[in-house]
């Protein structure tokens, strides 16, 4: 995908970004900046936004931990382009938020590379809510993915297989309650 004679991020195919390959520096279209483009780079920490607006050059330097998530959305199909399913870097100003991955609706593994984006980053995945906000996909207690509890097993079931159950139910032996002591009786040992 070429825009203004500059190449994209993912050659000639749609924006792919690789998240085991940060640091990565790409381009990517900015609808208020001068010739529509802002120029990313991209880090485990920061990302760093070079655009010019009304011609005056700007560096917008953010940390991670001030971006919301990844999020993936669909972007339905209009006169100029076929839909799409995008994953992006969400900040609450939508204007700093950033494209990672822009695939066709046949793609199958955006939804993997997404979780992987998160993964990577160290911040949730995100999708929409209907209401133009965005909630996480998963319950978390702090760092912590929370689930549904699964059911418990019993303890045995895999012992039960290789062992006769009697041998479960052994108990250990008990001393008599009288100990027996043999007095006066011709040893068995052998002495020289």
């Amino acid at each position: 995908m070429s825009a203004g004679g500059l190449m994209l991020a993912g050659s000639s195919r749609a924006l792919r970004l690789d998240p085991c390959a940060l640091p990565v520096s790409f381009v990517t279209s900015d609808a208020r900046a001068d010739e529509r483009l802002r120029f990313v780079a991209l880090d485990r920490e920061r990302v760093i936004m070079h655009r010019a607006v009304r011609g005056i050059c700007m560096r917008v330097s953010l940390r991670l931990t001030e971006f919301l998530g990844i999020a993936i959305r669909v972007i339905p199909p209009d006169e100029t382009s076929d839909g799409a399913i995008a994953v992006t870097l969400e900040h609450r100003d939508q204007a700093l938020s950033v494209p990672l991955l822009m695939a066709s609706d046949g793609e199958p593994d955006v939804v993997a590379e997404w979780q992987r984006w998160a993964r990577v980053l160290g911040l949730p995945p995100l999708i929409p809510d209907g209401e133009g906000a965005y909630r996480e996909a998963f319950e978390r207690i702090g760092a912590v993915r929370v689930r549904a509890p699964v059911a418990r097993r019993r303890p045995r079931a895999t012992l039960r297989r290789r062992r006769p159950s009697i041998m479960m139910r052994r108990k250990p032996g008990r001393p008599a309650v009288v100990p027996s002591v043999h007095r006066d009786e011709r040893e068995i040992i052998a002495r020289n």
